[in-house]
């Protein structure tokens, strides 16, 4: 068959790009032709992939998706394919992959009413009730089964178009034999003390992520445990904002920020703990990455894979509503325990002897494949 992927962009170290290209890859590999629509593609392109940088700009982003959707239909047009799936919310799709949250859903419970009068949100509404409409014949991949029930609240989607995906965790991500030698070798090169100890915060979008919340439990530290106390935050965005936080917080010699890079399992085995105090997330792969390297986690109660650091006791979980003063004595509290420590990483490790966190990629690619009522 010939497949068309479409996603608003593309670069290597975003959650759902990664996906993306994971999924695809598997479909290729099972004999499909793989076409791919996007306005930004940073980065390689895999053999045999045919990508096309779709020539749309705009001043609004939203106005942007509705010149590409128009492009790509009318290049559909001449050059048909047998199955049309989508990233982003769009018309037309066969499949989509939810990998964002119910818009509609927050615009009613987050937003000032006023805020439903504007352009963007009519554009946005129209997009997701395409996918998600009753009469819709959108097949639909479900990474987070908090989301469903709110997808189904406002358009009374039938059970059946949902599909529940396992988690997609990279096997490169699990602790290899050699992850003592992974690990001190990382902690010489970043010049890591014996009694130091290392925080990541890894993930594109330091806002959304909770990066300032971090700061400000490392900052709240007592004073000879934030001495020993190092963190570096890894993501594509732009770090001004947090670099004036941690000048002002006095942590300018603990805490590094780094652009997105493709070593992160070396990370996940020289860190001592993940933390990851997101304000949403609809999944949040980071958490089982670490997981199944043996990295504790210190994550919110939001994040949608927050369930399965706890189902592991591989960490704790922040509960809702968040309280800064919380997370500052949780943070504390992890930090000062070995022996949980070690308690908590085994247990991530045994869990992910036994879970099934890595099928993703191949049941998406079933329900691609499928034929069609």
């Amino acid at each position: 068959m010939q497949l068309a992927f479409i996603l608003y962009k593309y670069f290597p170290f975003g959650g759902l790009q990664r996906d993306f290209m994971r999924i695809a890859l598997e479909c290729q590999q099972r004999g499909h032709a793989i076409r791919v629509y996007t306005p930004i593609w940073e980065g390689e392109i895999p053999a045999g992939f045919e990508v096309v940088v779709v020539p749309v700009k705009a001043l609004f982003n939203h106005k942007r998706n509705e010149k590409l959707t128009a492009w790509v239909q009318a290049d559909l047009a001449a050059r048909p394919v047998d199955r049309v799936i989508g990233f982003n919310k769009m018309p037309g799709l066969d499949v989509y992959y939810a990998a964002d949250g119910c818009f509609e859903d927050k615009a009613q419970t987050l937003r000032n009413p006023l805020y439903r009068l504007w352009g963007r949100y009519k554009h946005f509404a129209d997009y997701e009730r395409a996918v998600f409409a009753a009469e819709s014949k959108t097949e639909i991949l479900m990474i987070s089964e908090v989301q469903q029930p709110l997808f189904v609240k406002h358009y009374a989607t039938p059970a059946q178009r949902f599909h529940l995906l396992p988690p997609g965790i990279a096997l490169d991500r699990r602790a290899p034999a050699n992850a003592a030698e992974i690990r001190a070798e990382f902690r010489r090169e970043f010049e890591l003390a014996d009694d130091e100890l290392l925080l990541v915060q890894i993930g594109s979008g330091f806002k959304t992520k909770g990066l300032d919340r971090s700061l400000k439990a490392v900052a709240a530290l007592p004073r000879e445990l934030r001495k020993r106390t190092r963190l570096i935050a890894i993501g594509q965005d732009d770090p001004t904002p947090f670099l004036l936080q941690i000048k002002a917080l006095g942590l300018s010699d603990r805490v590094q920020i780094l652009k997105g890079r493709s070593d992160i399992p070396r990370f996940l085995l020289g860190a001592d703990l993940l933390i990851h105090p997101a304000y949403n997330e609809n999944t949040g792969t980071v958490l089982l990455e670490a997981l199944v390297a043996g990295l504790p986690v210190l994550v919110s109660d939001v994040c949608g894979y927050a369930h399965y650091i706890a189902e592991a006791d591989a960490g704790r979980v922040l509960p809702s509503p968040f309280a800064q003063e919380r997370l500052n004595s949780l943070l504390a509290e992890m930090l000062g325990d070995p022996a949980r420590h070690a308690n908590w990483q085994r247990n991530g490790l045994a869990f992910a002897d036994k879970a099934d966190l890595y099928s993703m990629p191949q049941r998406a690619a079933d329900v691609i494949l499928a034929e069609r009522r």
